[in-house]
């Protein structure tokens, strides 16, 4: 049975615009925007901390570049006034930010993350977290992939990609669950 502490943040990372180009290609989880929104939800209730990471992309013909329609947030995931925005230009979001100083300030120890691309950001960020000692909780659910040609020129369907991902990831670097998991966990926390 999954546990969460009071200091749990929930990070969603590059629900932006830019996710929906179709540049990227076919996706699974179409639902994960939705998901992630659910989580968001829990958050704001419990008054818990929530940071939105963006990626700042700084290639030219990037979607995710600022002053592109892709760089801005999904309307269902969209921060509020006052809530944590890190910017970062890598797909870790530690990587030139402020979010470990940030997270240890606060005094954080358990992450929860959402958001895209499975194999990208998400991979990259739910890496060094755990490198870094925190305790990871990845939401599959609330996370996707896209289809990746691989260097032999095999086509790999975003589901399989999620899920290699992901077992990759499950055990090593964080625990994954789903999001009904994570919200039962945190109906059973104290206030």
């Amino acid at each position: 049975m999954l546990r969460l502490p009071r200091d749990t943040v929930l990070m969603v990372i590059d629900l932006q615009q830019a996710i929906d180009q179709p540049k990227w290609g076919p996706r699974n989880n179409p639902t994960a925007e939705a998901k992630a929104a659910d989580l968001i939800g829990e958050w704001r209730r419990r008054g818990m901390r929530l940071i939105h990471v963006r990626h700042d992309s700084v290639e030219l013909n990037s979607p995710y570049r600022p002053g592109q329609p892709g760089h801005d947030f999904k309307p269902e995931v969209m921060p509020l006034p006052g809530e944590t925005i890190v910017g970062k230009r890598t797909p870790s979001a530690f990587v030139g930010t402020d979010l470990e100083a940030m997270l240890e300030a606060g005094g954080h120890t358990t992450l929860v993350i959402a958001g895209v691309l499975t194999q990208n950001s998400i991979d990259a960020t739910v890496r060094h977290a755990g490198n870094l000692g925190f305790r990871v909780i990845l939401v599959d659910d609330a996370t996707c992939a896209v289809d990746i040609l691989d260097r032999k020129g095999r086509l790999w369907l975003a589901d399989d990609v999620h899920e290699l991902f992901l077992a990759a990831l499950d055990g090593e670097y964080c625990t994954v669950c789903s999001c009904e998991t994570v919200v039962a966990a945190m109906s059973r926390m104290r206030r």
